[in-house]
């Protein structure tokens, strides 16, 4: 299972009224509860862990399959995650004053530019209209334009070339006309 599909499936039940969900297919299972603090994953043929910090407004825990005992002791000595994280983006104050967020409509790749040899669509202090590409977000390997809906200037880009972006996750900081 994918990191990507893992934040998805928190985000839904995080929606949702259901305070417990549980998956299983194949040898993995995940199971998640609200109001806890860490994800994990585990499957019992690859034996692997991915731990993710959730957004603080989708609180949810997914605990490994009874037969994985060794997985789950790994979950638990992970390491705290760094407070640079893009939740923790997330969670600043990015509008100053009359300041408009473009924000991701999709939880996928950000790309600035539309080729890796080509430069990025707008940067700090280029002009937009609101039919104007700012850029290119990659889910499920479809490229989705993304326009920058008000008349302005970019102020700020939130976020890196290539990074994973979540659903809602501010990505410029346009000063309207």
């Amino acid at each position: 299972m994918k990191i990507q599909e893992i934040r998805e499936l928190i985000r839904l039940v995080d929606q949702s009224s259901i305070d417990e969900f549980v998956y299983e297919q194949g040898e993995t299972k995940v199971h998640m509860k609200k109001g806890t603090a860490a994800v994990a994953v585990a499957s019992a043929a690859a034996a692997q862990t991915a731990v993710v910090q959730p957004a603080p407004a989708a609180p949810a825990a997914v605990e490994p399959a009874p037969a994985t005992a060794p997985v789950q002791a790994a979950a638990s000595e992970a390491p705290a995650p760094k407070a640079e994280t893009p939740a923790a983006k997330e969670a600043k104050p990015a509008v100053e004053g009359n300041l408009h967020q473009i924000t991701s409509p999709m939880v996928g790749t950000f790309y600035a530019a539309p080729a890796p040899d080509k430069p990025p669509y707008v940067k700090p202090g280029d002009k937009v209209k609101k039919d104007t590409v700012v850029c290119i977000i990659e889910a499920m390997k479809l490229f989705n334009e993304i326009e920058a809906e008000v008349d302005g200037e970019i102020v700020e880009v939130l976020v890196q070339n290539g990074q994973l972006v979540e659903y809602g996750q501010p990505l410029f900081l346009v000063k309207p006309e």
